[in-house]
């Protein structure tokens, strides 16, 4: 027991103690433009992009092979002289909205917020209303047959 509570404990101080270094993005000094303004700029239109992969992760911050690609297409267009529009423009042509990390407001994502909000509100409407239709009403009068049956039923023996 003792034996499998050392193992368990070794697995898991390496698997602590490695996980900083899977997080890292592996930076190819091969991928970097050779001007500095132009790679800060590529890096700065590359924070703005969602890695497909890792979903909650800039493609500038993901190790992915996807996210790697990516950042070799934005220093391509970086590197033909595109501004930063054209080349968001051109990605999200080809991935839509979803690859960028902050997507713009649109009627489409105002509503995507505010349909839990909707959906609770048409709830407590109708839920209020079936309340308050029920409560009005009571069960119908006994007729003079069926009062006349009750008693009779009741009635020990």
């Amino acid at each position: 027991m003792r034996r499998l509570a050392a193992m368990l404990a070794t697995v898991l101080a390496l698997a602590v103690g490695l996980a900083p270094l899977a997080a890292i993005a592996i930076d190819d000094p091969s991928e970097m433009l050779s001007d500095p303004a132009q790679e800060a700029r590529a890096e700065a239109i590359g924070a703005q992009l969602r890695c497909l992969v890792c979903q909650n992760e800039s493609i500038e911050d993901s190790s992915a092979g996807l996210a790697r690609d990516l950042r070799h297409v934005v220093r391509e267009h970086v590197a033909r002289g595109e501004s930063n529009r054209q080349i968001m423009d051109w990605m999200v042509d080809r991935y839509g909205n979803f690859i960028r990390l902050k997507p713009p407001l649109t009627i489409g994502t105002v509503l995507l917020w505010l349909m839990p909000v909707l959906a609770l509100l048409v709830g407590g409407v109708v839920a209020f209303l079936s309340f308050r239709r029920a409560r009005g009403t009571g069960p119908a009068p006994l007729s003079d047959d069926e009062r006349a049956r009750l008693t009779d039923l009741t009635r020990p023996r």
